[in-house]
């Protein structure tokens, strides 16, 4: 069989081609895998950064306290839902139960874990959030609002002293997940 130079030509080109079309596809593969790598890098950015709210005291094992007088207000932070995930259940204790600083009450489960809630204060229970018995996803939805677990008469109001405020809670989750 007999190539003529032309057509061998038109063959080379269209190799040639072949190849060039394969360079600008890789191109604008790496491009797109670039932007989407990017952007994803973004997205774990910034859900690495929690929502802290600045009027409320912390614990270094997750809870907040917002008090009003000798009364506190007590749930799990952004910080703790989010690692927890998709919340299925809250344990809550009585009312009337004393609760002590640092000492469990009750307990978080999730789809990932089942987490102890430690009290950040001392007090007694005066209420508990019942709409967490049928809606326990309020934990994740709105943790510093609908999502509040107990109210407490608190015993010692100095206890919140021993707690964190905004800036040192998110110095502290910024270490701890630095690990």
């Amino acid at each position: 069989m007999i190539i003529t130079k032309q057509k061998q030509k038109s063959v080379e080109l269209t190799n040639t081609q072949r190849r060039q079309e394969k360079k600008r596809e890789m191109a604008c593969r790496q491009f797109w895998a670039s932007r989407a790598a990017s952007y994803l890098r973004i997205s774990v950015f910034n859900r690495a950064f929690s929502n802290v709210v600045k009027d409320l005291k912390y614990a270094d094992s997750h809870e907040w306290v917002k008090v009003d007088g000798n009364s506190a207000t007590v749930g799990i932070t952004d910080h703790a839902q989010d690692h927890l995930g998709d919340v299925v259940y809250v344990e809550l204790p009585e009312v009337g139960t004393t609760v002590t600083q640092g000492d469990s009450f009750g307990a978080v489960e999730s789809v990932k874990a089942t987490s102890d809630i430690n009290s950040p204060i001392s007090g007694k229970v005066t209420e508990v959030n019942e709409e967490l018995n049928s809606s326990p996803a309020l934990v994740n939805s709105s943790p510093y609002k609908d999502g509040w677990i107990i109210k407490v008469e608190l015993s010692d109001s100095g206890e919140v002293n021993n707690l964190m405020d905004s800036e040192k809670y998110t110095k502290f989750c910024e270490e701890e997940d630095s690990h």
